[in-house]
Parts: structure tokens; sequence; C-alpha cells
């Protein structure tokens, strides 16, 4: 039976618990799962693209671990197409918290099967705790002193805090 190959790709800028659940569904769907982290230097990031791309691989190592799925986390510049021809992926995931997302989501996938129409796209709606979770909104939450350990795991809560207000002084 041959690998079923999938890609979830975003900016990850911080991944959130709600990015973790979708790759979480993804991994049981999928033999192969890569998270492809975008450079998107036009969004102004709050991590460059390495501390992203490995704050990713260690939130997702147990995931991978739990679902028996291999996981790879690689980072990329492009078309989300083009990569997921690179990487051997026949799906792209894509995860849906609102109507809104629906909107720009399935007008990508149409496009996106434009160009490569033997590569599916699979649309994972959010689980209602992580329906509003936002990078952008984590992001302000942080800069605005705001408690935001319910949206982010762990390692990462304390890098956007450590990135956001700066060393702490003892």
């Amino acid at each position: 039976m041959a690998e079923r190959a999938g890609l979830y790709a975003g900016t990850f800028d911080p991944i959130t618990n709600g990015h973790l659940d979708v790759i979480g569904r993804g991994a049981r769907l999928l033999d192969r799962l890569v998270i492809g982290v975008a450079v998107s230097t036009g969004k102004g990031p709050l991590f460059p693209l390495e501390e992203r791309v490995e704050l990713v691989r260690a939130e997702a190592a147990p995931i991978a671990e739990r679902a028996g799925t291999r996981i790879e986390v690689l980072p990329f510049e492009g078309l989300v197409v083009d990569f997921a021809q690179q990487v051997g992926a026949g799906m792209i995931l894509r995860g849906l918290r609102s109507v809104t997302d629906f909107d720009y989501e399935y007008q990508m996938a149409g496009m996106n099967r434009r160009l490569d129409p033997g590569i599916e796209t699979v649309f994972l709606l959010a689980s209602e705790t992580n329906q509003f979770v936002a990078s952008r909104l984590v992001k302000e939450i942080a800069r605005l002193g705001g408690d935001i350990s319910s949206f982010v795991p762990k390692l990462t809560l304390e890098r956007t805090l450590e990135r956001v207000r700066g060393p702490q002084q003892g």
C-alpha cells in the first residue's frame, strides 16, 4: 500500500494549541506528515524561521510518538502546492476555525487544485476549545501582558514571553 503523506503548512509564529490539535488529528490520518514552516518575512514574524522550526519540532515530537506517524518539520518558501510536490505529499491539511477561514481556504484549495489536481486539500475543523485561537491574537495578548498559557504549549509559552517581554531581571 502506498504511503499516505500530507503537508500542513503555516507560519507557526508562534505555534498554538490549535495548530497542535490539527497536527495530532492529521497524524492519525497519515503515515507521514510534513509540517512546512513558511519563511513569511512579509508578516514581520516574532520568531526567526530557525526558531519557529525548532519550536514546531519540539512541540510536535510527542504527537508523532503517540500517533506512530513520522512527522518532519521543514522550512519552505514559495507556493504550498510546489512544496507539497517536493516532499511527496498527496494531501494538504488545513485547519478551519470560522466561516471567514472557510471562504479564504476554499479559494486557496481551488487554486491549488488547478495547479496540481493530484493533491487533495483536506479541511479539519478546529475543536471547540481552539476555534478562536490565532497566532496573531496570541502575540497581541502577550505583548499587552495578558495570560496566553491556555493558548500555547509550555515551551512556546516560555519563548514567547521571553521574546515579547525581554529578559526578566531577578
